[in-house]
């Protein structure tokens, strides 16, 4: 053992800083969950306040957070069901295309948006959706419609949401399953052709086999997001006229935690989720290795 430890001295040490980053960054933290236990206020040690057991967990019987828990979930699954398959089909989509030029200007276009912040998304959603001046109300009123006020329409929200999100992140998540597919040895293609195999049995046969290790994968490490759906993209688009569709687990969070100061529930249902979060990785992860062989561990 100190035999491979010498020898692969300089590895290690390369990979130290972010092993100890990691630690003081995401195990140190952990010790806050007592939060969730106790009666902490700000000035107080977290060791000083009062023990209050489950006391925090009070949440769990107000109606309130049961709408939350409804918002989350309902905007969460319909992320996942158009988000996930998306960067698939755009990554069949893109390996698919001869001109090599045109291939990595396709690629470039469709990475671009995951370099905007969701501040600047944002900010871009209201210059074309506003009610007044927006360029979307302008052609409607243009073709003798009336102007809809989308981000203030609760029936709207979920699909601006949905849609932005689809813009901005499908063509960064392609990258892992074009980085899976040029593992394929392409000898399996040119028996394809020999056997007459167009391009759509080619997919179904080789290309999808192919990178199913890494979209099995990408699904275990994707449901725990099933009960968060990104507070960064929801807040700068939250506002009273869509707060009953809008309000989500993570600005309930921050809501209740910074806003007003009950900072022990607040810890309480970030430690829920992120148990219920566990159990689903650990589910998924069984029946992953169940159905196809393929898991995380």
């Amino acid at each position: 053992m100190y035999a491979k430890l010498y020898k692969h001295r300089w590895q290690y040490l390369m990979i130290l800083p972010g092993v100890v980053l990691l630690f003081l960054f995401s195990y140190v933290p952990m010790a806050g969950i007592v939060v969730a236990f106790r009666d902490f206020r700000i000035g107080t040690s977290i060791w000083d306040s009062p023990w209050v057991g489950f006391d925090n967990f009070s949440f769990l019987r107000e109606p309130q957070f049961w709408t939350v828990v409804e918002n989350t979930l309902y905007i969460s699954v319909l992320k996942f069901i158009f988000g996930f398959p998306a960067p698939i089909l755009l990554a069949l989509l893109i390996n698919e295309v001869a001109h090599s030029k045109f291939k990595r200007f396709v690629q470039s276009v469709s990475y671009l948006p995951h370099f905007f912040s969701w501040i600047v998304v944002a900010y871009m959603l209201q210059s074309f959706l506003t009610l007044d001046g927006g360029m979307v109300n302008q052609l409607i009123a243009k073709a003798g419609g009336e102007p809809i006020f989308f981000l203030g329409s609760t029936e709207w929200f979920r699909p601006i949401v949905v849609g932005s999100g689809l813009w901005k992140e499908t063509g960064w998540n392609t990258i892992l399953y074009l980085a899976a597919i040029t593992t394929i040895d392409p000898q399996l293609y040119e028996a394809a052709k020999v056997e007459g195999a167009g391009k759509l049995a080619q997919i179904r046969h080789i290309t999808l086999p192919g990178i199913m290790p890494t979209i099995s994968i990408v699904l275990i490490l994707s449901i725990p997001s099933l009960i968060t759906v990104g507070m960064d993209q929801i807040y700068p688009l939250m506002n009273s006229a869509n707060m009953q569709v809008s309000d989500v687990l993570d600005t309930y969070v921050l809501r209740s935690g910074l806003q007003q100061g009950y900072f022990g529930m607040s810890t309480a249902v970030g430690l829920l989720s992120s148990v219920i979060g566990l159990v689903l990785v650990l589910t998924t992860n069984q029946l992953s290795r169940k159905l196809n062989g393929e898991g995380l561990w």
